[in-house]
This record gives structure tokens, sequence and C-alpha cells, in this order.
């Protein structure tokens, strides 16, 4: 697939984005890449991204079907150390997929960090399963089927009927994957939470094609693990 052929070991996750992009519109007619851009400018000038939760919130809890039909809470993996989360679109999405992949990469230093990686997604069970399967994930990936979970981090928006009808004319038939034809995505975002619950790093852009390096989140976690550890001199 034309993701797989971009995607590099040496090449920051931003930059395989936009490699993508640029190859993805080549692919599209004119009039299909003046849809995208237009809808796509449309969710932009919306300002949902400004609804959402950021740095100082409560994160809310929540329990979620895992890709092996296991419930995760986020209380309990809280209780065990800080958790990286983030929402993605999914399976039919290059950048979900892309995202997924380079956060996997860096799974190591997450949990050297004290920390947990959960994504969460509208798709049903099934589509999730098939989503970790098919980027061999080896961290929780989450069903959020109806949106719940991304309407309380006040990620979720409702795709604009002309992209959503562009995606069935390629082959993304949105509502097969979420089991639900509400037309409803979360925005992507990553957030950093502390034990205490509290969100320390947002990342929120209404550009699906952006997303939080898996670095800047590692690097928030040693942060809080630095914090954890020090010690004020007696």
């Amino acid at each position: 697939m034309l993701f797989e052929r971009i995607a590099t070991d040496d090449v920051s996750l931003e930059q395989q984005l936009a490699n993508y992009c640029a190859e993805y519109l080549k692919l599209l007619t004119p009039e299909q890449a003046a849809r995208i851009e237009r809808a796509t400018a449309e969710i932009i000038s919306s300002r949902f991204a400004r609804l959402a939760l950021g740095v100082g919130d409560v994160a809310p809890d929540f329990a979620l079907p895992n890709q092996h039909g296991r419930i995760v809470r986020l209380a309990h993996r809280l209780a065990e150390g800080p958790v990286v989360l983030f929402f993605y679109r999914g399976m039919w999405c290059p950048y979900c997929n892309m995202t997924l992949r380079a956060y996997s990469k860096l799974l190591g230093p997450i949990r050297a960090a004290g920390g947990s990686l959960l994504a969460i997604s509208p798709q049903t069970p099934e589509s999730t399963e098939r989503t970790a399967s098919k980027n061999g994930l080896d961290f929780e990936v989450l069903s959020d089927v109806g949106s719940e979970i991304a309407n309380a981090f006040r990620v979720a928006f409702k795709l604009p009927i002309e992209l959503l009808d562009l995606y069935t004319e390629v082959g993304h038939v949105i509502p097969e994957y979420n089991g639900t034809d509400d037309g409803l995505l979360p925005i992507p975002a990553a957030f950093v939470i502390g034990t205490d619950g509290v969100i320390r790093l947002a990342h929120v852009d209404a550009d699906y094609r952006k997303r939080l390096e898996p670095s800047e989140a590692v690097a928030a976690l040693c942060a809080l693990q630095s914090a954890r550890t020090w010690r004020a001199p007696v």
C-alpha cells in the first residue's frame, strides 16, 4: 500500500504524513482533491479543537473493550503509571495507521518511562481487532462505539457530508467500520495523563493530517518520571 511504501524508520511522523498526503492527492481527480480540501477547511474553521480538554483538565474515567475483548479502565492504568492516550479515526485512514505504527515503535521507551499506551477509535470491536492485527500492535487498542468517550474528551465531531460521501466513493464506508450511521469521528488527539488523572500534555488538531510526534509524548512521560523520583535535599 502507498503509506507502507512511504513510511521509513528514519523519517519523522510529521514528514511521513506530509509525504503521504502529497502522493495521495496525485491519485485523486482534481474535483476529489478540491472536495477534500474544502471539507477539511470547513472542519478547521469550525474550531472544534478549541472545545477539547487540555492541559490541567482532569481526564474522564472510562472502561472500554480492547482488541482482545477485555475491558480496560483508565483509572486502573493510571494506578500503575501515567498514560499516553490518543484518538484515531479508524483503520480505513492511512494517516491513522502511520500514527499507530509510529507509536508502536516507541512502545519500549514509553514503558521504560513508566507509562502505558492506549488508542481509541469509534470502530466496532471487530474493526478494532483487525486494526491491531493489520498494524502488528502490541498495546491496547480500544473500541468507543458511539463516540461516548470521544465526546467526554470533547473531540468528537460530525463529519461533513461532502467528506463522508467522498470517503464512500473511494471505498471507505465508515458506517461499516463503526457500526453506526451517526457520522461521528474524533479529531485526532493525543494526551499524556498523570497518575492523578490530570492532563499534562495535549495535542488536538482539526487537520487530520497533523499528529503529535511520539517522541514528544515520551519526553512528557520522562518529565513526569523525573518529577516523581526527584527529592528535595534534606
